[in-house]
Protein backbone atom coordinates (compact mmCIF):
# COMPACT_ATOMS: atom_id res chain seq x y z
CA UNK A 1 0.00 0.00 0.00
CA UNK A 2 1.49 3.46 -0.99
CA UNK A 3 1.19 6.61 0.12
CA UNK A 4 -0.95 7.94 -2.52
CA UNK A 5 -2.14 11.66 -2.76
CA UNK A 6 -5.87 10.40 -2.28
CA UNK A 7 -4.83 8.34 0.57
CA UNK A 8 -7.18 8.31 3.84
CA UNK A 9 -4.57 9.46 5.74
CA UNK A 10 -4.62 12.86 3.58
CA UNK A 11 -4.29 15.84 6.41
CA UNK A 12 -7.29 17.59 4.11
CA UNK A 13 -9.57 14.48 4.21
CA UNK A 14 -11.56 15.84 7.25
CA UNK A 15 -15.73 15.01 6.45
CA UNK A 16 -17.71 12.69 8.66
CA UNK A 17 -17.62 9.73 5.75
CA UNK A 18 -15.42 6.81 7.26
CA UNK A 19 -14.10 4.40 4.14
CA UNK A 20 -13.76 1.23 4.03
CA UNK A 21 -9.53 1.51 4.18
CA UNK A 22 -9.91 3.53 7.28
CA UNK A 23 -11.68 1.30 9.24
CA UNK A 24 -9.45 -1.60 7.84
CA UNK A 25 -6.36 0.51 9.22
CA UNK A 26 -8.63 1.48 12.47
CA UNK A 27 -9.04 -2.36 13.23
CA UNK A 28 -5.07 -3.52 12.24
CA UNK A 29 -3.71 -0.53 14.59
CA UNK A 30 -6.33 -1.20 17.21
CA UNK A 31 -5.28 -4.54 17.48
CA UNK A 32 -2.45 -3.37 19.90
CA UNK A 33 -5.04 -2.65 22.40
CA UNK A 34 -6.16 -6.40 21.68
CA UNK A 35 -2.78 -7.38 22.66
CA UNK A 36 -2.45 -5.37 25.74
CA UNK A 37 -5.99 -5.86 27.53
CA UNK A 38 -5.55 -9.31 26.02
CA UNK A 39 -2.16 -9.44 27.97
CA UNK A 40 -3.38 -7.77 30.96
CA UNK A 41 -5.97 -10.39 31.37
CA UNK A 42 -4.26 -13.85 30.25
CA UNK A 43 -2.09 -12.61 33.26
CA UNK A 44 -4.96 -11.92 35.75
CA UNK A 45 -6.62 -15.61 34.41
CA UNK A 46 -3.16 -17.31 35.64
CA UNK A 47 -2.06 -15.74 38.22
CA UNK A 48 -3.61 -18.38 40.82
CA UNK A 49 -1.99 -21.10 38.75
CA UNK A 50 1.44 -19.58 38.49
CA UNK A 51 1.44 -18.63 42.20
CA UNK A 52 0.92 -22.39 42.72
CA UNK A 53 3.29 -24.18 40.30
CA UNK A 54 5.88 -21.63 41.35
CA UNK A 55 5.22 -20.64 45.09
CA UNK A 56 4.75 -17.44 44.70
CA UNK A 57 4.18 -14.89 47.68
CA UNK A 58 2.15 -12.36 47.78
CA UNK A 59 4.84 -9.90 47.05
CA UNK A 60 5.64 -11.62 43.97
CA UNK A 61 1.95 -11.57 42.58
CA UNK A 62 1.93 -7.93 42.75
CA UNK A 63 5.14 -7.74 41.75
CA UNK A 64 4.26 -9.82 38.35
CA UNK A 65 1.51 -7.30 37.94
CA UNK A 66 3.75 -4.13 38.50
CA UNK A 67 6.28 -5.19 35.87
CA UNK A 68 3.71 -6.31 32.87
CA UNK A 69 1.58 -4.96 30.40
CA UNK A 70 -0.58 -3.13 33.29
CA UNK A 71 2.11 -1.25 35.02
CA UNK A 72 6.02 -0.25 34.53
CA UNK A 73 7.34 -2.68 31.70
CA UNK A 74 4.13 -0.96 29.97
CA UNK A 75 5.03 2.28 31.29
CA UNK A 76 8.41 2.57 29.82
CA UNK A 77 7.64 1.57 26.11
CA UNK A 78 5.00 4.21 26.56
CA UNK A 79 7.72 6.91 27.16
CA UNK A 80 10.46 4.99 24.45
CA UNK A 81 7.89 4.21 21.95
CA UNK A 82 6.01 7.88 22.20
CA UNK A 83 8.71 9.86 21.43
CA UNK A 84 10.65 7.03 18.64
CA UNK A 85 6.68 7.34 16.83
CA UNK A 86 6.97 11.51 17.20
CA UNK A 87 10.86 11.48 16.16
CA UNK A 88 11.35 8.69 13.62
CA UNK A 89 7.82 8.32 12.18
CA UNK A 90 4.70 5.97 13.30
CA UNK A 91 5.53 3.14 10.67
CA UNK A 92 9.15 2.75 12.44
CA UNK A 93 7.94 1.65 15.24
CA UNK A 94 4.39 -0.02 14.88
CA UNK A 95 5.72 -2.01 12.09
CA UNK A 96 8.72 -4.05 14.76
CA UNK A 97 7.02 -3.83 17.79
CA UNK A 98 5.13 -6.90 18.11
CA UNK A 99 7.93 -9.25 17.06
CA UNK A 100 9.40 -8.00 20.35
CA UNK A 101 5.73 -8.96 22.17
CA UNK A 102 5.72 -12.33 20.38
CA UNK A 103 8.93 -12.77 21.96
CA UNK A 104 7.77 -12.14 25.46
CA UNK A 105 4.63 -13.40 25.45
CA UNK A 106 6.07 -16.84 23.81
CA UNK A 107 8.31 -16.75 26.79
CA UNK A 108 5.66 -16.33 29.65
CA UNK A 109 3.74 -19.43 27.56
CA UNK A 110 6.52 -21.46 28.27
CA UNK A 111 8.05 -20.47 31.33
CA UNK A 112 9.50 -23.13 33.38
CA UNK A 113 10.50 -21.44 36.39
CA UNK A 114 9.42 -17.70 37.80
CA UNK A 115 12.58 -16.00 36.36
CA UNK A 116 11.14 -16.61 32.68
CA UNK A 117 7.68 -15.49 33.71
CA UNK A 118 8.78 -12.35 34.88
CA UNK A 119 11.44 -11.98 32.16
CA UNK A 120 8.31 -12.35 29.21
CA UNK A 121 5.91 -10.46 31.78
CA UNK A 122 8.51 -7.29 31.11
CA UNK A 123 9.36 -8.06 27.77
CA UNK A 124 5.58 -8.12 26.58
CA UNK A 125 4.61 -4.91 28.89
CA UNK A 126 7.42 -2.81 26.95
CA UNK A 127 6.22 -3.76 23.74
CA UNK A 128 2.70 -3.66 23.99
CA UNK A 129 3.28 0.05 25.67
CA UNK A 130 5.42 1.30 22.57
CA UNK A 131 2.74 0.21 20.41
CA UNK A 132 -0.17 1.85 22.16
CA UNK A 133 0.29 5.69 21.74
CA UNK A 134 2.00 5.32 17.96
CA UNK A 135 -1.14 2.91 16.84
CA UNK A 136 -3.37 5.58 18.44
CA UNK A 137 -1.36 8.70 17.06
CA UNK A 138 -2.17 6.94 13.46
CA UNK A 139 -5.49 6.40 13.63
CA UNK A 140 -6.22 10.14 15.05
CA UNK A 141 -4.19 11.43 12.50
CA UNK A 142 -6.01 9.48 9.48
CA UNK A 143 -9.54 10.01 11.16
CA UNK A 144 -12.16 12.36 9.72
CA UNK A 145 -12.47 15.34 11.81
CA UNK A 146 -16.56 14.50 12.45
CA UNK A 147 -15.68 10.69 12.96
CA UNK A 148 -12.58 10.31 15.06
CA UNK A 149 -14.36 9.96 18.24
CA UNK A 150 -16.04 6.69 16.35
CA UNK A 151 -12.76 5.45 14.97
CA UNK A 152 -10.70 5.57 17.99
CA UNK A 153 -13.75 4.45 20.03
CA UNK A 154 -13.70 1.34 17.40
CA UNK A 155 -10.11 0.46 19.03
CA UNK A 156 -11.66 0.44 22.40
CA UNK A 157 -14.04 -2.52 21.01
CA UNK A 158 -10.95 -4.55 20.12
CA UNK A 159 -9.45 -3.40 23.94
CA UNK A 160 -12.48 -5.20 25.12
CA UNK A 161 -12.70 -8.34 22.97
CA UNK A 162 -9.40 -9.27 23.48
CA UNK A 163 -9.97 -9.77 27.31
CA UNK A 164 -13.44 -11.24 26.12
CA UNK A 165 -11.62 -14.24 24.58
CA UNK A 166 -9.05 -14.65 26.70
CA UNK A 167 -11.63 -15.14 29.40
CA UNK A 168 -13.91 -17.29 26.95
CA UNK A 169 -11.10 -19.26 26.84
CA UNK A 170 -9.89 -19.33 30.21
CA UNK A 171 -13.43 -21.04 30.86
CA UNK A 172 -13.07 -23.25 28.63
CA UNK A 173 -10.07 -24.29 29.15
CA UNK A 174 -10.36 -24.64 33.14
CA UNK A 175 -10.05 -28.20 33.15
CA UNK A 176 -6.27 -28.57 31.85
CA UNK A 177 -5.06 -26.17 34.90
CA UNK A 178 -1.74 -24.49 34.00
CA UNK A 179 -1.90 -26.13 30.26
CA UNK A 180 -4.69 -24.49 29.75
CA UNK A 181 -3.34 -20.93 30.81
CA UNK A 182 -0.27 -21.71 28.67
CA UNK A 183 -2.79 -21.70 25.70
CA UNK A 184 -4.29 -18.14 26.76
CA UNK A 185 -0.70 -16.69 25.85
CA UNK A 186 -0.44 -19.10 23.17
CA UNK A 187 -3.23 -17.07 21.28
CA UNK A 188 -1.75 -14.18 21.62
CA UNK A 189 1.07 -15.10 20.28
CA UNK A 190 0.07 -16.08 17.18
CA UNK A 191 -2.47 -13.23 16.98
CA UNK A 192 0.83 -11.00 16.91
CA UNK A 193 2.48 -12.70 14.12
CA UNK A 194 -1.10 -12.24 11.81
CA UNK A 195 -1.67 -8.51 12.98
CA UNK A 196 2.47 -7.98 12.44
CA UNK A 197 2.02 -9.70 8.71
CA UNK A 198 -0.87 -7.39 7.99
CA UNK A 199 0.50 -3.92 9.60
CA UNK A 200 3.49 -4.47 6.38
CA UNK A 201 0.80 -3.02 4.11
CA UNK A 202 -0.16 -0.32 6.32
CA UNK A 203 1.48 3.54 5.19
CA UNK A 204 3.12 6.27 6.69
CA UNK A 205 0.99 8.81 8.71
CA UNK A 206 0.65 11.47 6.04
CA UNK A 207 -0.16 13.89 8.82
CA UNK A 208 3.38 13.41 10.67
CA UNK A 209 5.34 13.35 6.77
CA UNK A 210 3.46 16.52 6.36
CA UNK A 211 4.71 17.70 9.92
CA UNK A 212 8.12 16.06 9.53
CA UNK A 213 9.14 17.79 6.64
CA UNK A 214 8.20 20.97 7.52
CA UNK A 215 9.91 21.09 11.56
CA UNK A 216 12.67 19.91 13.35
CA UNK A 217 10.80 17.63 16.23
CA UNK A 218 11.35 19.91 19.44
CA UNK A 219 10.81 18.51 22.72
CA UNK A 220 11.03 21.53 24.38
CA UNK A 221 7.97 22.48 22.60
CA UNK A 222 5.86 19.91 24.61
CA UNK A 223 6.28 22.29 27.89
CA UNK A 224 4.95 24.97 26.16
CA UNK A 225 1.71 26.28 28.33
CA UNK A 226 -1.10 24.78 26.06
CA UNK A 227 0.35 21.22 25.81
CA UNK A 228 1.56 21.01 29.59
CA UNK A 229 -2.45 22.09 30.43
CA UNK A 230 -3.59 19.13 28.46
CA UNK A 231 -1.01 16.75 29.66
CA UNK A 232 -2.39 17.75 33.19
CA UNK A 233 -5.87 17.09 32.40
CA UNK A 234 -5.65 13.81 30.08
CA UNK A 235 -3.09 12.60 32.55
CA UNK A 236 -5.41 13.45 35.51
CA UNK A 237 -8.45 11.60 34.01
CA UNK A 238 -6.84 8.52 32.80
CA UNK A 239 -4.27 8.01 35.58
CA UNK A 240 -7.29 8.21 38.34
CA UNK A 241 -9.75 6.13 36.52
CA UNK A 242 -7.24 3.67 35.23
CA UNK A 243 -6.04 3.16 38.59
CA UNK A 244 -9.40 1.40 39.13
CA UNK A 245 -9.53 -0.27 36.10
CA UNK A 246 -6.81 -1.43 35.87
CA UNK A 247 -6.81 -3.00 39.37
CA UNK A 248 -10.37 -4.84 38.23
CA UNK A 249 -8.41 -6.09 35.33
CA UNK A 250 -5.54 -7.10 36.76
CA UNK A 251 -6.83 -8.40 39.89
CA UNK A 252 -10.84 -9.26 39.39
CA UNK A 253 -10.65 -12.62 38.71
CA UNK A 254 -7.86 -13.46 41.62
CA UNK A 255 -10.30 -11.12 43.80
CA UNK A 256 -13.29 -12.87 43.47
CA UNK A 257 -11.39 -16.63 43.31
CA UNK A 258 -10.71 -15.38 46.46
CA UNK A 259 -13.34 -13.83 47.98
CA UNK A 260 -15.82 -16.18 46.37
CA UNK A 261 -14.53 -19.63 46.99
CA UNK A 262 -16.16 -21.75 49.63
CA UNK A 263 -19.33 -18.64 50.44
CA UNK A 264 -21.44 -18.29 47.17
CA UNK A 265 -19.72 -20.77 44.91
CA UNK A 266 -17.52 -23.98 45.60
CA UNK A 267 -13.85 -23.38 45.99
CA UNK A 268 -14.01 -25.54 42.52
CA UNK A 269 -16.58 -23.24 40.54
CA UNK A 270 -14.96 -19.73 42.09
CA UNK A 271 -12.27 -18.98 39.39
CA UNK A 272 -15.38 -20.13 36.62
CA UNK A 273 -17.81 -17.85 38.21
CA UNK A 274 -15.04 -15.09 38.55
CA UNK A 275 -14.06 -15.65 34.93
CA UNK A 276 -17.24 -15.54 33.77
CA UNK A 277 -18.44 -12.30 35.54
CA UNK A 278 -15.43 -10.26 34.31
CA UNK A 279 -15.78 -11.12 30.58
CA UNK A 280 -19.08 -9.72 31.00
CA UNK A 281 -17.81 -6.80 32.00
CA UNK A 282 -15.87 -6.38 29.18
CA UNK A 283 -18.93 -7.07 26.63
CA UNK A 284 -21.09 -4.44 28.37
CA UNK A 285 -18.43 -2.21 27.46
CA UNK A 286 -17.81 -3.12 24.06
CA UNK A 287 -21.81 -3.17 23.90
CA UNK A 288 -22.03 0.12 25.29
CA UNK A 289 -19.08 1.64 23.01
CA UNK A 290 -20.41 0.18 19.75
CA UNK A 291 -23.70 1.71 20.55
CA UNK A 292 -23.67 4.78 23.00
CA UNK A 293 -20.22 6.21 22.67
CA UNK A 294 -19.33 5.83 18.78
CA UNK A 295 -22.39 6.89 17.92
CA UNK A 296 -22.51 9.99 19.83
CA UNK A 297 -19.01 11.29 20.50
CA UNK A 298 -18.33 13.05 17.74
CA UNK A 299 -21.93 14.98 17.50
CA UNK A 300 -21.18 17.72 19.49
CA UNK A 301 -19.37 19.38 23.15
CA UNK A 302 -22.61 18.98 24.95
CA UNK A 303 -22.88 15.29 23.95
CA UNK A 304 -19.33 14.67 24.96
CA UNK A 305 -20.28 16.02 28.25
CA UNK A 306 -23.36 13.96 28.90
CA UNK A 307 -21.69 10.60 28.34
CA UNK A 308 -18.77 11.40 30.39
CA UNK A 309 -21.28 12.28 33.43
CA UNK A 310 -23.57 9.54 33.06
CA UNK A 311 -20.63 7.28 32.82
CA UNK A 312 -18.88 8.58 35.70
CA UNK A 313 -21.92 8.09 38.07
CA UNK A 314 -22.42 4.71 36.79
CA UNK A 315 -18.85 3.80 37.59
CA UNK A 316 -18.54 5.71 40.81
CA UNK A 317 -21.70 3.69 42.36
CA UNK A 318 -20.79 0.29 40.92
CA UNK A 319 -18.01 0.46 43.45
CA UNK A 320 -19.32 2.58 46.05
CA UNK A 321 -22.29 0.28 46.74
CA UNK A 322 -19.35 -2.52 47.36
CA UNK A 323 -18.56 0.06 50.90
CA UNK A 324 -21.91 -1.27 52.29
CA UNK A 325 -23.06 -4.35 50.92
CA UNK A 326 -21.42 -7.82 51.21
CA UNK A 327 -19.25 -9.38 48.70
CA UNK A 328 -21.27 -11.77 47.01
CA UNK A 329 -22.74 -13.18 42.97
CA UNK A 330 -25.38 -10.78 43.17
CA UNK A 331 -23.36 -7.61 44.33
CA UNK A 332 -20.68 -8.44 41.90
CA UNK A 333 -22.96 -9.05 39.31
CA UNK A 334 -24.43 -5.46 39.31
CA UNK A 335 -20.86 -3.54 40.16
CA UNK A 336 -19.86 -5.79 36.61
CA UNK A 337 -22.81 -4.36 34.64
CA UNK A 338 -22.80 -0.47 36.14
CA UNK A 339 -19.09 -0.59 35.60
CA UNK A 340 -18.71 -1.95 32.25
CA UNK A 341 -21.21 0.34 31.12
CA UNK A 342 -19.39 3.14 32.62
CA UNK A 343 -16.29 2.88 31.41
CA UNK A 344 -17.64 2.58 27.93
CA UNK A 345 -18.55 6.43 28.51
CA UNK A 346 -16.29 7.84 30.64
CA UNK A 347 -12.87 5.99 30.76
CA UNK A 348 -10.04 5.01 27.81
CA UNK A 349 -11.59 5.94 24.82
CA UNK A 350 -12.72 9.67 25.35
CA UNK A 351 -8.91 9.31 26.77
CA UNK A 352 -7.65 8.59 23.52
CA UNK A 353 -9.73 10.46 21.55
CA UNK A 354 -8.44 14.09 23.63
CA UNK A 355 -4.77 12.47 23.43
CA UNK A 356 -4.96 12.89 19.41
CA UNK A 357 -6.67 15.94 19.76
CA UNK A 358 -5.12 18.26 22.23
CA UNK A 359 -1.38 17.84 21.01
CA UNK A 360 0.12 18.70 17.47
CA UNK A 361 1.80 16.36 15.66
CA UNK A 362 5.07 16.39 16.40
CA UNK A 363 4.40 15.93 20.20
CA UNK A 364 1.25 14.17 20.26
CA UNK A 365 3.09 10.44 20.97
CA UNK A 366 5.42 12.16 23.48
CA UNK A 367 2.69 13.51 24.98
CA UNK A 368 0.59 10.81 25.27
CA UNK A 369 3.66 7.98 25.82
CA UNK A 370 4.22 10.24 28.74
CA UNK A 371 0.39 10.53 30.04
CA UNK A 372 -0.15 6.56 29.79
CA UNK A 373 3.48 5.70 31.30
CA UNK A 374 2.60 7.85 34.03
CA UNK A 375 -0.50 6.32 34.78
CA UNK A 376 0.67 2.64 34.39
CA UNK A 377 3.66 3.38 36.67
CA UNK A 378 1.34 4.56 39.48
CA UNK A 379 -0.79 1.38 38.97
CA UNK A 380 2.22 -0.80 38.97
CA UNK A 381 3.19 0.92 42.46
CA UNK A 382 -0.73 0.39 43.60
CA UNK A 383 -0.38 -3.40 42.04
CA UNK A 384 1.93 -3.98 45.31
CA UNK A 385 -0.76 -2.44 47.61
CA UNK A 386 -4.21 -4.27 45.92
CA UNK A 387 -3.62 -7.73 46.51
CA UNK A 388 -2.80 -7.27 50.22
CA UNK A 389 -5.93 -5.75 51.37
CA UNK A 390 -7.83 -9.22 50.22
CA UNK A 391 -7.83 -12.21 51.90
CA UNK A 392 -10.33 -14.27 53.24
CA UNK A 393 -11.22 -12.55 56.29
CA UNK A 394 -11.79 -9.58 55.06
CA UNK A 395 -14.88 -10.94 52.73
CA UNK A 396 -16.60 -6.97 51.72
CA UNK A 397 -13.01 -5.05 51.41
CA UNK A 398 -14.37 -2.13 52.41
CA UNK A 399 -10.80 -0.02 52.07
CA UNK A 400 -10.26 -1.27 49.22
CA UNK A 401 -13.58 -0.37 47.68
CA UNK A 402 -13.90 3.31 48.73
CA UNK A 403 -10.28 3.67 47.40
CA UNK A 404 -11.20 2.65 44.08
CA UNK A 405 -15.11 4.54 44.41
CA UNK A 406 -12.59 8.32 45.18
CA UNK A 407 -10.62 7.33 42.34
CA UNK A 408 -13.00 7.40 39.90
CA UNK A 409 -14.63 11.13 41.86
CA UNK A 410 -11.68 12.69 40.62
CA UNK A 411 -11.01 11.25 37.45
CA UNK A 412 -14.76 12.06 36.26
CA UNK A 413 -15.17 15.52 38.32
CA UNK A 414 -12.03 16.71 36.22
CA UNK A 415 -13.21 15.10 33.08
CA UNK A 416 -16.28 16.84 33.03
CA UNK A 417 -16.15 20.38 34.71
CA UNK A 418 -12.30 20.64 32.68
CA UNK A 419 -13.08 19.20 28.85
CA UNK A 420 -12.05 21.39 26.21
CA UNK A 421 -14.65 21.64 23.47
CA UNK A 422 -12.91 19.97 20.33
CA UNK A 423 -15.30 17.62 18.96
CA UNK A 424 -15.67 18.07 15.36
CA UNK A 425 -12.65 20.41 14.81
CA UNK A 426 -10.05 19.08 12.51
CA UNK A 427 -6.48 18.72 14.10
CA UNK A 428 -4.94 21.98 12.59
CA UNK A 429 -8.11 23.44 13.72
CA UNK A 430 -7.66 22.96 17.23
CA UNK A 431 -3.94 22.92 17.24
CA UNK A 432 -4.57 27.13 15.62
CA UNK A 433 -7.37 27.53 18.41
CA UNK A 434 -4.38 26.27 21.29
CA UNK A 435 -1.79 28.61 19.72
CA UNK A 436 -4.00 31.49 19.57
CA UNK A 437 -5.18 31.37 23.43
Amino acid sequence: MSDSPVSPSTPTADDSVVTKQQWKWSALAGMASYLDAGSIVALAASLAAFQEEFHLSKGSVGALQAIGPNAIGCAIGAFVGGWLGDKLGRKRIYQWDLLVYAAGILCMALSVNAGMLFAGTFVVGVAVGADVPTSLALVGEFAPARARGKLLGFTQVAWCLGPSVVLWLAMALAPLGLMGNRILFLHLFVVALVTWALRRGLAESARWKAAAATAREQVSALLSPSNVRAMIWTGTIYLFWNLTAGTNGAFGAYFNRVLLGGKDVSAAHAQAVGTGLASLSFLCTMLATVFLFMPFSDRSFRARKWLWGVGSILQIVSWGMLMFVPYTVPTVFANTILFGVGAALAGEAFYKVFSQELFPTLQRGTAQGITFGAARVLLGIWSFVAPMLIDDQNPNFHALALMLTLFLVVSGAVGFFFMPDTSGKSLEQIAAERARS
